[in-house]
């Protein structure tokens, strides 16, 4: 099994209204992730011959989604979200790309500080877990 991944990375604002500290006022991030694309085989022919996935599949559909929805938007607003925690946007970002079709979606991890992290993981790998 092989599990490859893209990195992003944007700059966001939110606010947590149910958030019983300083997280509930508006204030922003330089907000980083990954998305997880796994696979049990390699492509046997063509110009991915040796890969899960060209890593350039990947980026065009991620690209969109940091473009016009994630990179300096309210989060609240662009994602229709009302508490857009780390753990609501990595589901949020897993639920568009699995709509575009992503093959092998895994998971996608969503880091709001160098230390805190959020991943969503596809429902069908829950009995993996």
């Amino acid at each position: 099994m092989w599990i490859i991944y893209k990195e992003f990375s944007f700059e966001a604002a939110h606010q947590l209204p149910h958030h019983e500290g300083k997280c509930r006022r508006l204030h922003g991030h330089s907000f980083r992730g990954r998305v997880y694309v796994a696979s049990d085989r390699l492509k046997t022919t063509g110009s991915e011959t040796g890969m899960v996935m060209d890593f350039s599949v990947l980026k065009a559909h991620l690209d969109p989604l940091v473009k016009n929805y994630l990179d300096h938007y309210f989060l609240n607003e662009s994602l229709g979200l009302e508490s857009p925690t780390s753990e609501a946007i990595a589901a949020w970002i897993f639920a568009k790309l699995e709509e575009a079709g992503v093959p092998g979606l895994h998971s996608v991890e969503v880091l709001e500080t160098c230390t805190s992290a959020a991943r969503y993981f596809s429902p069908r790998l829950s009995t993996f877990l």
